[in-house]
């Protein structure tokens, strides 16, 4: 293929600043980002962002934009940033300019609707989220709510009067801008200069700010006429690995059929944690959204795409194993009759693992890895939310449907399973108890690479000694930094090749 796709990511956290490399880096196929970008509350400079797009989409073949990274200077400064609709409005001529320089080339972006955590945290939101931000959603809940005659279990007079009024102005008038410049965004889209957008909702939920602001971008997604042209749905940070797969396709004229495989009926209808919108109808966006065709008869797919969620109410990972009925209920022996025999058909076969958030399920992989299964698999993603997992489960499939199991896919795999399965699983919690005895806290780690990198690491070789003897012979080394220096993620490089 020899095609060019430059890549401005949400932000410098490894999956948006690695995974796509990782993944998709092979001869076929260059991806060209930038050197350096931002340091997470501290925004990416935006002239070095200017120069660097200038640049190398002079003579790319397509361009995958987060139109957060370009406004704002990432996804965090996004919900903390002071800009005015002008400054920011400005910003966007960027896209145009490129259009002129390159007429050719295909252009995807997408643009993040504000989230409004129901927690109090200032970790990535502005400083007076540490005192109010369970009230400030709580406030936006109750709004949105009684706007649809729903009752809530606070009023809306009472949940206003836990909010400073000058912390609610503040963060009021942030949404507005922000949610003006997502249509600005879709502007760009109905004029042809974006030929590609997702708007995706991070951390959503049914009811509340961010809800309401997705309620007036569908209005205009709508009013635009550009239903067949922007998707709107739950995700973020897999967005990326999404739309190379599309551009991909794309350049490939082709349209890979996938079929989505669930434990059960149930399991399509719940609505997963952080998430605001039923699993099916998430499944079947993002399976749009990466350019390929979902289809009802796995005899006609070209790849199965399994999910391990529950019938029930979804937990987190760091809870399992879950003793619910909607955990009991999930058929894992089929799950992997079902796999042999999609293997042997000749098609392509990904887990996507969203049993849990934060962090895959224990036994499905050691059931995999006792069946030698792992690296059988054509894919494999079970981290942070449902739609992070399900939009690198998918782009894994697309990869391996163009151009096969590389030596670097490989790596990357083995990746997934130490990280999302080993680090998010099991070793961050356990890491995190210990914290408080270095003076240490999961928000703060002191260090990229000191001693918790070093901790992390040592118990990724012990997990991987452990749990996933059928790989452990593929890894030669392990190194592991904490890039925002708190214990959310990591930044896991894995050396493989027979030791």
């Amino acid at each position: 293929m020899g095609k060019k796709i430059v890549l401005l990511p949400l932000d410098e956290r490894p999956c948006n600043m690695n995974f796509p490399e990782r993944l998709f880096s092979d001869g076929a196929i260059n991806i060209v980002k930038p050197e350096k970008l931002g340091d997470k509350k501290i925004p990416a400079d935006f002239d070095t962002i200017k120069d660097f797009l200038y640049r190398e989409c002079k003579d790319a073949d397509g361009l995958v934009i987060s139109l957060d990274m370009l406004l704002y200077g990432g996804l965090v400064p996004s919900r903390i940033h002071k800009h005015e609709k002008e400054e920011l409005i400005s910003r966007t001529e960027v896209i145009r300019k490129i259009r002129e320089i390159n007429p050719g080339i295909m252009i995807y972006g997408f643009n993040v609707i504000m989230r409004c955590p129901n927690y109090s945290s200032d970790d990535e939101e502005p400083d007076y989220y540490l005192f109010c931000g369970k009230e400030i959603h709580d406030l936006g809940e109750a709004i949105h709510k009684s706007r649809n005659g729903i009752k809530s279990e606070i009023s809306v007079d009472k949940a206003a009067e836990q909010v400073d009024k000058r912390i609610l102005e503040d963060y009021i008038n942030r949404r507005a801008i922000n949610r003006y410049m997502n249509v600005e965004v879709l502007k760009l889209a109905k004029e042809g200069f974006i030929d590609g957008l997702v708007i995706p909702q991070d951390d959503s939920a049914a009811y509340g700010y961010a809800a309401m602001d997705q309620e007036a971008v569908r209005e205009k997604i709508s009013e635009y006429g550009l239903t067949d042209k922007v998707l709107i749905y739950p995700g973020a940070d897999e967005v990326e690995l999404t739309l190379i797969s599309r551009m991909i396709n794309t350049i490939s004229d082709k349209r890979p059929k996938i079929y989505p495989s669930f434990f059960c009926e149930e399991a399509k209808k719940i609505v997963p944690l952080y998430e605001g919108a039923e699993l099916i109808n998430t499944v079947l966006h993002h399976i749009t959204s990466a350019g390929c065709e979902a289809v009802s008869d796995m005899q006609k797919a070209d790849i199965v795409l399994y999910l391990t969620a529950p019938s029930g109410q979804m937990r987190e990972a760091v809870s399992q194993p879950a003793d619910t009925e909607g955990y009991r209920n999930r058929d894992l022996k089929g799950l992997i009759d079902s796999i042999n025999t999609v293997k042997d058909a000749g098609k392509i076969a990904v887990v996507a693992d969203n049993a849990y958030a934060n962090g895959g399920d224990l036994e499905i992989i050691e059931l995999l890895d006792d069946k030698r299964m792992l690296l059988t698999l054509d894919g494999y993603a079970g981290w942070n939310t449902s739609a992070n997992t399900l939009g690198t489960a998918i782009a894994e499939s697309v990869f391996v449907y163009h151009f096969g199991k590389t030596e670097t896919y490989e790596s990357f795999m083995i990746e997934r399973y130490l990280e999302d399965a080993g680090y998010c699983g099991k070793i961050r919690g356990e890491v995190t108890d210990d914290l408080p005895e270095s003076g240490m806290t999961y928000f703060d780690v002191k260090d990229r690479d000191g001693i918790v990198s070093h901790i992390v690491s040592d118990r990724l070789r012990d997990y991987l000694h452990r749990h996933l003897h059928s790989i452990e012979s593929n890894v030669k080394d392990i190194h592991v930094t904490m890039p925002w220096k708190r214990m959310f993620e990591i930044d896991l490089w894995v050396q493989t090749g027979r030791i």
